[in-house]
């Protein structure tokens, strides 16, 4: 096991932005005038903990361009709202968009932070009245709200993750329809993408999504990589990754260097398919 405290040692993520962006995303910057892959996605594509992640690991190994705009607690509501993000996407050779759990977007039911995707705003009137015993002001977290709602009526949360799903996935066309060349979606997880019977609000990231949603993406795509954690990687455990005295927990669910690698490898394959 590997950690450093917060101080001097701490792990240097080199916050930056592009253009009007008022997103930071992980450095160093990079250039984004020509001859680029955009790289979307949340936590695991910032590479929390990790001093080269993915995306920095392929562009070491390749030399081809990486632009990492990973953004912490991401959904897919973050990237749709920020027009400077959308022009670095419609201007790169590939972009690759981690799939990211269908919780955190705005929906017919609540609305989530514009930036912070993971954190609930508001419930709305057709929650509150299918929701009747349920004070919303008691949440802060969309998974600990759905959790809540799940342990109170589990057939009454059957129209709420349904309701979830159909919204992610036209969230995700409506993304994928405003980048330009070559598509490539990344399912980075503990399993592989299941059939959708399981909608326990526990279960691990990309939370709600299923096989049959990537599936009705995949017209649109170049190509869909799946990255699941294998044994030997779960192996590795924390070691290599940096972290405070206060973030063991933490780092121990984010995925480590050995699955950063694992994704490296594979979306690096992927895009030598797409591009070369």
């Amino acid at each position: 096991m590997s950690y450093v405290t917060r101080g001097d040692n701490a792990l240097e993520y080199f916050p930056c932005r592009y253009g009007a962006s008022k997103l930071l995303f992980r450095g160093p910057r990079r250039k984004t005038e020509d001859g680029y892959v955009a790289v979307l996605g949340g936590s695991e594509t910032y590479g929390r903990f990790i001093e080269r992640p993915y995306p920095m690991l392929i562009e070491a190994a390749t030399d081809r361009r990486m632009v990492n705009l990973g953004y912490v607690s991401a959904g897919i509501d973050v990237f749709l709202q920020d027009k400077a993000v959308l022009e670095m996407c419609a201007g790169a050779d590939a972009t690759v968009i981690q799939l990211l759990g269908a919780q955190n977007l705005s929906n017919r039911f609540y609305a989530v932070h514009p930036r912070r995707n993971d954190r609930f705003l508001s419930a709305s009137q057709m929650l509150k009245t299918l929701y009747r015993d349920v004070d919303f002001t008691d949440y802060n977290f969309n998974r600990h709200l759905l959790a809540e709602l799940q342990s109170r009526s589990p057939e009454k949360f059957f129209m709420v993750a349904e309701v979830l799903k159909s919204a992610w996935v036209g969230r995700m066309r409506q993304l994928l329809n405003q980048v330009g060349g070559k598509k490539i979606l990344l399912w980075i997880g503990e399993a592989a993408p299941g059939d959708g019977a399981d909608i326990n609000a526990h279960a691990p990231d990309p939370l709600y999504v299923t096989r049959t949603m990537i599936d009705e993406l995949r017209p649109l795509v170049a190509d869909v990589v799946e990255v699941v954690e294998t044994a030997e990687a779960r192996a590795v455990g924390t070691a290599g990754m940096v972290y405070g005295a206060q973030e063991e927990q933490a780092a121990a669910s984010a995925p480590n260097v050995a699955v950063h690698q694992e994704v490296a490898d594979q979306l690096g394959a992927a895009l030598a398919r797409a591009l070369d």
